[in-house]
């Protein structure tokens, strides 16, 4: 023992000559650990190496106390690597996701993950998911102890803010060892494609609800039809229960026999939604932005609409046209829609009104409900909108649907505004009152209006849609 002190002191004044290759020595091994094996300390193994540090300081001004050191050291470090070898490797765990393609948008979704123990042993481990920026996640974060060779299956719940496509590559794992003074983070492939649609829980909301006759809970109102339907089926003989009005003298006076008419609900009736993708659609309401409300609105009236047997076509438009989809029926034609707008996003460019109309006037001449889904903001666009849905009148119906501002509102609505306030909702009341003008020089040059909140504009349309077909506007 006597002759190794020396030597220990002299290694000891030797290392603290060398501070950076002593940095090194304990850098090292840490470095390769995370860099190969993503192994990393965890906070008590920290917090142990609190204690030999404060006392390595301490060999500065008694190096006497160099061996004890030294031996604390070493009983830290054996610890250490007996814990280390604790971990467990790759192939003792193993993890699966499930959850289903289809998202909608601001709405929950169910995700659920599977991960097997295949190891002797149980492990304290923390569980993630590779949830895109987009995408909010409840909790975040999973904790649970895996007993040995077992599995478990854990339930959360994403959000998604945006559409589009997305894409779930990985599951993490952050497992403990067996003291807690190591962790390690394991990746596991589990590979799943998102399709943030808009939102489509609203459509089997509107299903449920018109099988129990209850849609006045989503704001649908029954609209009590002015007539009778006067689209002519077919021609037929006359049976007594028949009414008087329905026999048809001319078809009478050449068959020799009383004739009378059928008629039908007027169907294969044509909605063409014009979709301004542009920057009127940029601003936000209830966390979604003005293009994303249209979009929901637009779906709901489109499944009304098909299951009424009408055809549903759609023209989306910036300062081009992105898509097209041509007037059909069918249920089918629900995909085409959502394929097709699903991955549309508002872009900051002027929209061409005029490139829009164009091409509705050159693939759709059959009359039609052409609904308009844009914002006013300006006298500029506030003409364009005016002039091109008032041309339709006529050959077609034009229906415009506005959204509000809530700052707007809210701004004119102050019942006691002082100060800044008071000039605000002098420019707000101001703003507010050219917009009603423009609402209703519309509906003066014969053109239908909606004028709704972004967040409230789904029951207002489908209800102006029902009236349209009530009143046999089209």
């Amino acid at each position: 023992m006597d002759a190794w002190f020396p030597w220990l002191l002299d290694s000891a004044v030797w290392l603290q000559s060398l501070p950076w290759l002593m940095l090194a020595l304990l850098l090292t091994p840490l470095a390769l650990l995370a860099y190969w094996r993503q192994i990393y300390p965890h906070t008590p193994l920290v917090v142990l190496l609190i204690a030999p540090a404060v006392l390595s300081m301490g060999t500065l001004f008694w190096p006497e106390i160099f061996l004890v050191v030294v031996t604390i050291d070493v009983a830290l470090l054996v610890a250490a690597v007996a814990d280390l070898i604790t971990l467990p490797s790759a192939r003792s765990l193993h993890a699966e996701r499930s959850t289903l393609r289809i998202v909608s948008i601001q709405q929950r979704h169910p995700v659920t993950v599977t991960i097997v123990n295949r190891s002797a042993r149980s492990w304290h481990m923390a569980i993630r998911d590779d949830v895109p920026q987009e995408f909010t996640a409840t909790p975040d974060e999973l904790v649970r102890r895996l007993p040995p060779r077992s599995r478990v299956t854990l339930h959360y719940e994403i959000r998604a803010s945006r559409r589009g496509s997305f894409s779930m590559e990985h599951v993490y794992l952050r497992v403990r060892s067996r003291l807690g003074l190591w962790q390690r983070y394991l990746t596991y492939p589990a590979s799943s494609v998102l399709h943030v649609y808009p939102d489509m829980k609203q459509l089997s909301e509107y299903a449920i609800l018109a099988r129990t006759n209850r849609l006045s809970l989503m704001g649908v109102r029954r609209m009590r039809r002015v007539g009778q339907d006067h689209d002519f089926e077919r021609l037929r003989d006359y049976t007594p229960d028949d009414n008087y009005k329905h026999i048809d003298w001319r078809t009478t006076a050449r068959r020799n026999k009383l004739t009378v008419k059928d008629y039908q609900t007027s169907q294969s009736q044509r909605i063409i939604f014009l979709l301004d993708c542009g920057r009127m659609m940029t601003n936000q309401a209830a966390g979604l932005s003005l293009l994303d409300h249209s979009l929901n609105a637009m779906l709901m009236l489109s499944y009304v609409a098909l299951q009424k047997g009408d055809s549903v076509g759609l023209i989306c438009f910036s300062d081009e046209i992105h898509n097209f989809v041509p007037p059909r029926g069918g249920m089918s034609q629900m995909n085409r829609l959502l394929h097709a707008s699903f991955n549309r996003f508002p872009q900051l460019v002027e929209s061409r009104y005029d490139q829009a109309f164009f091409h509705l006037a050159s693939h759709c001449k059959k009359r039609s409900l052409v609904v308009l889904m844009t914002n006013v903001i300006d006298e500029v666009n506030a003409h364009q909108i005016e002039r091109y849905l008032s041309t339709l009148v006529g050959r077609h119906l034009p229906l415009g649907i506005l959204m509000r501002d809530h700052q707007l509102f809210d701004a004119a609505a102050d019942p006691q505004p002082q100060g800044a306030a008071l000039y605000r909702a002098a420019a707000a009341a101001h703003i507010l009152n050219w917009r009603h003008q423009v609402l209703t020089d519309l509906q003066h040059k014969g053109v239908l209006s909606l004028d709704v909140f972004p967040e409230e504009m789904t029951a207002p349309l489908v209800n102006q849609y029902l009236e349209i077909k009530a009143r046999h506007l089209l």
